[in-house]
């Protein structure tokens, strides 16, 4: 499991040439979020070609429904606490996505508009863990609280490793 920051797309956004000023201006509002990290690959033998081949090894992620506005705070320096069972494991910055998370969605619409594709109003994108992953359990309770972007939490019900 990884928590992250999800900006939702207000506009559309095409590469090539994106910068991290346009990426702001395209977004209309940033979430707290958690990707639940799965692979298809057995006992996780993954090479970087794997898990793009796999979409990132992105099982099912989690979000709230509330999105704040970006324009209020620095996402370089969003704070995020993850807690499992009430007890804290780890610690992040927005920084820790490619220094700033909204350089993420400039690198994505850079990539995609070499493709001839953008991102549209609506998208959500998932910037990137802010912390190293963590394994998750049945009976797990996870909460990832993140400064000025609100808190996400997941309670684990049943694994496939399990």
């Amino acid at each position: 499991m990884e928590a992250e920051i999800t900006y939702l797309m207000g506009e559309h956004l095409q590469g090539p040439g994106v910068a991290l000023a346009d990426a702001r201006r395209a977004v209309s509002g940033a979430a707290p979020s958690m990707e639940i990290v799965d692979s298809r690959v057995e006992d996780w033998r993954v090479k970087l070609a794997d898990t793009v081949a796999d979409l990132a090894s992105n099982g099912a992620m989690v979000i709230p429904d509330e999105f704040v506005a970006v324009d209020s705070f620095d996402s370089r320096l969003v704070g995020m606490v993850l807690s499992r069972n009430g007890e804290v494991i780890d610690t992040g910055a927005g920084a820790a996505a490619l220094g700033d998370p909204l350089e993420v969605v400039a690198w994505l619409a850079n990539v995609l508009g070499e493709r001839g594709l953008g991102l549209e109003p609506r998208h959500l994108v998932m910037t990137g863990a802010l912390h190293a992953a963590v394994p998750l359990a049945a009976g797990d309770h996870f909460l990832a609280e993140f400064d000025r972007v609100g808190s996400v939490s997941l309670n684990v019900v049943d694994t496939l490793a399990d």
